[in-house]
């Protein structure tokens, strides 16, 4: 459903988002146990911790290890890099982003050891990561250096953690092709693209975007701006973006969080670049929300999650562009993130964190397992009422949960 600006500025604030491993990393089997970010209700650090999502399990719901990273730190989402030995985390707060170091127990069980933060210069607001083959890692700053219209993207060194460079392109200077509060970011490798979202000012009030940025991914250079929106005056704020690479349609797909809807633009082969992104999915039409992430699970199905009133939307994307609708999945108010698991009965299943920022009536706090083939939640675990904390994103402990996310 559409929401207008006045509500928004009463009740939005920022978003946590994102990763994209094109390995499912087969050689380490993904058990039931996850890492998950959380934020404290009781003024206490917020944190990572390990928590049994099996419904099978006796210890379902349990939390078995924590790490406290400090008050008001608000880790945002947890990522892999490529080749999975080392994990991160970015937050909203604190230092902005982390390497987070973990291991196992006596029982072979994971356990979190320590967090160390990386420098990330005068960008702040951590958002999205994403790391390319060659050693690099991107991330999206939505506030960048703390301007009214800011915004960055910081190349890191994925060796060493270093910052190589600050990619600025502020609005006052090109109204064509700029970044501003970016959220969102993919990249396709093989055609040397990356693209990032406009979102909103992390001041919730300065500002909000209805836009996504095409870049070279080796020389930086802006090669479009794309208006992801009804109308120019539409604030649609797109919040996640989706360049499908290899064996997939080669289309770039975004969210939009207030549009509540889904967009898709062709890659076109003469100009090197996509052409217009258009609609392509009306949340409206159903009674949906908040669109929010987009996922790929083994069987090469597209999972995006509504925040609004809490769905998961399965579709087929061998036709692109059409958009074949296949299941419904029921969450809970706030649906986002998404991790994909076997019971131990063998049961398909995807747990579903449901919170987005604590926003009212989009922060449920729980994590829902629903069964992929029966569409029946089977599960699910309270953490408001259980632990006083809110989820705010989801990973596996033995790599990513998923085949591709951004």
């Amino acid at each position: 459903m559409k929401l207008n600006l006045s509500s928004v500025l009463l009740c939005i604030t920022l978003i946590v988002v994102s990763c994209q491993n094109d390995n499912h990393y087969p050689d380490h089997p993904h058990d039931s146990s996850f890492y998950i970010d959380y934020r404290s209700l009781k003024g206490l650090p917020d944190g990572i911790a390990v928590i049994e999502l099996d419904p099978e399990a006796p210890n379902f719901g349990n939390i078995s290890s924590k790490l406290e990273l400090g008050i008001g730190v608000l880790p945002h989402h947890i990522y892999y890099n490529q080749n999975a030995n080392k994990m991160f985390t970015t937050a909203l707060g604190g230092s902005y982003l982390y390497e987070v170091k973990t291991g196992e127990d006596q029982n072979g069980q994971p356990i979190l050891l320590n967090a160390t933060p990386v420098d990330t210069g005068e960008n702040t607001v951590g958002e999205n990561l994403f790391f390319t083959n060659d050693g690099r890692y991107f991330m999206t700053f939505m506030g960048g250096a703390g301007g009214p219209k800011d915004g960055s993207i910081g190349v890191f060194n994925a060796a060493n953690n270093q910052l190589i460079k600050t990619i600025k392109a502020p609005i006052q200077a090109n109204p064509n092709k700029f970044i501003m509060y970016p959220h969102g970011i993919s990249i396709n490798e093989e055609k040397g693209l990356m693209m990032v979202s406009s979102t909103i000012h992390p001041d919730l009030t300065t500002g909000m975007g209805n836009t996504c940025t095409l870049l070279d991914l080796n020389t930086y250079e802006i090669k479009e701006t794309y208006q992801v929106a009804d109308s120019p005056a539409d604030l649609s704020a797109p919040v996640e973006v989706l360049l499908l690479r290899g064996k997939f349609p080669q289309y770039a797909l975004a969210t939009t969080m207030l549009g509540g809807d889904i967009w898709i633009a062709p890659y076109n082969t003469t100009t090197k670049k996509y052409d217009a992104f258009t609609k392509i999915f009306d949340g409206s039409t159903k009674g949906l929300g908040w669109a929010l992430e987009m996922y790929i699970d083994d069987t090469n199905k597209l999972y995006v999650s509504f925040a609004e009133p809490g769905k998961v939307l399965v579709f087929d994307i061998n036709n692109l562009p059409q958009l074949k609708l296949l299941k419904t999945l029921d969450a809970d108010k706030g649906a986002h993130h998404m991790a994909f698991f076997k019971t131990k009965s063998g049961k398909d299943v995807v747990a579903v964190q449901n919170n987005l920022l604590d926003l009212p009536n989009l922060n449920s706090g729980t994590i829902s397992i629903i069964d992929i083939n029966t569409e029946k939640k089977i599960g699910t675990v309270d953490l408001r009422n259980k632990y006083g904390i809110l989820p705010e994103s989801i990973e596996g402990t033995n790599g990513p949960s998923n085949y591709m996310h951004h």
